[in-house]
């Protein structure tokens, strides 16, 4: 039993609750309402509570809570280009993607 490998596997529901906790918290610390950083972000309050409770919110408005709470560049790793560290990696990963693309035909 002990060898058995637990994945941790998230559903974007998930990952959404977890990112709306991490907000609560930031706002926590930065002693702000629910009502004022819905205020500072110009979403609506009902927005921004049920956000909180539920993790649902549009992008635009998930992207205007990050601005006011400063944490604007978090979103900037998102969906990045890959980085190589030399050109073998670029050539294993074109090998790899034609591999995937022969069994989809």
């Amino acid at each position: 039993m002990n060898n058995i490998i637990a994945f941790n596997v998230s559903s974007p529901s998930d990952i959404a609750l977890q990112i709306a906790a991490r907000v609560k918290v930031r706002r926590l610390e930065l002693d702000l309402t629910q009502e004022g950083l819905a205020a500072r972000a110009g979403v609506k309050f009902a927005t921004y509570r049920r956000f909180e409770q539920t993790g649902e919110i549009s992008l635009r408005g998930l992207l205007q809570v990050g601005f006011a709470l400063n944490a604007l560049s978090d979103f900037d790793a998102l969906f990045a280009q890959k980085q190589y560290q030399s050109l073998d990696d670029v050539l294993n990963e074109q090998s790899v993607i034609r591999k995937r693309g022969k069994k989809n035909e």
